[in-house]
């Protein structure tokens, strides 16, 4: 038996560009340990799964060490290829059952809107040895659900930011936002994502980092949609609207691989033991 996995550049109109994800579209569901090794093998930040139930789909994130509770680009990446392959329509809004209740992603004038729920930050006193950690000194720092955020002064000195990855990963968090006003007009503001602790040093565009993005500039700004982008190497773009407490995320997206797991990856196949 064999699986069909696609690999998908989300928040980009360019293959090559944005953050790539594997979407694998079950017909049942697998076993927590098959996915992580699917995912482990797939070695980027996250591979979505997901399967259908009674009104919609279920989703699953998981990075190549962990499972996770909120992905931005995994879900538009599983909403693309859903639209794409006609699995769904494209007048339908797709329903995703997931650890962060139920999020929605339909098509609008070719872009995709995600519909996440906010995850505002709480200022508070920066944790020991945080700024030699990212590089930089913050002008805020704060806490979301589930990661820190730190603004700095400027585009320049987030795109500049060489952090320390190890001392990074002793911090109990997700990870850690990096954001600033942008430079450039019609930007409203920039951002890179590390989350070393969760086997992936630099995210090259996250969704779901926005949902505390939109509401933290949101305060900042006095207004409430954003064109946002993501100054990682290969760079993102989004746009963002925070509405009470949901953000909308819309992005494009790009698909570069299709490939099958063979029988040998198949989990009737072998009795599959996760070693870490």
């Amino acid at each position: 038996m064999s699986i069909e996995i696609v690999q998908v550049d989300a928040f980009t109109s360019a293959a090559f560009a944005g953050n790539p994800a594997a979407v694998c579209v079950l017909a049942s569901p697998r076993d927590d340990t098959w996915m992580q090794l699917v995912a482990r093998e797939m070695a980027l930040s996250e591979t979505a799964f997901l399967h259908r139930v009674d009104d919609g789909y279920s989703l699953r994130w998981f990075t190549p060490v962990a499972e996770v509770d909120l992905c931005g680009h995994a879900t538009l990446a599983s909403a693309h290829v859903l639209y794409e392959t006609n699995e769904l329509d494209r007048g339908t809004t797709a329903r995703f059952h997931t650890r962060s209740g139920l999020l929605t992603a339909a098509l609008r004038d070719g872009w995709i809107e995600l519909d996440f729920p906010a995850t505002p930050d709480e200022r508070i006193s920066p944790p020991p040895g945080l700024a030699d950690a990212i590089g930089a000194s913050p002008r805020h720092v704060g806490r979301s659900k589930f990661d820190y955020i730190v603004e700095l002064e400027d585009e320049n000195t987030v795109r500049k930011l060489e952090p320390d990855f190890a001392r990074l990963r002793g911090y109990d968090a997700r990870g850690v936002i990096a954001t600033a006003r942008a430079s450039a007009p019609g930007v409203d503001f920039v951002s890179r994502f590390f989350a070393p602790a969760f086997g992936v040093d630099e995210d090259p565009v996250t969704g779901s980092a926005h949902c505390c993005l939109g509401p933290y500039w949101a305060r900042r700004l006095k207004k409430t949609s954003f064109v946002a982008r993501q100054v990682s190497p290969r760079g993102g773009e989004l746009r963002v609207t925070v509405d009470g407490n949901r953000v909308k995320l819309s992005g494009q997206a790009v698909t570069v691989l299709r490939g099958q797991l063979t029988g040998a990856a198949s989990p009737e196949s072998q009795n599959l033991e996760l070693k870490t």
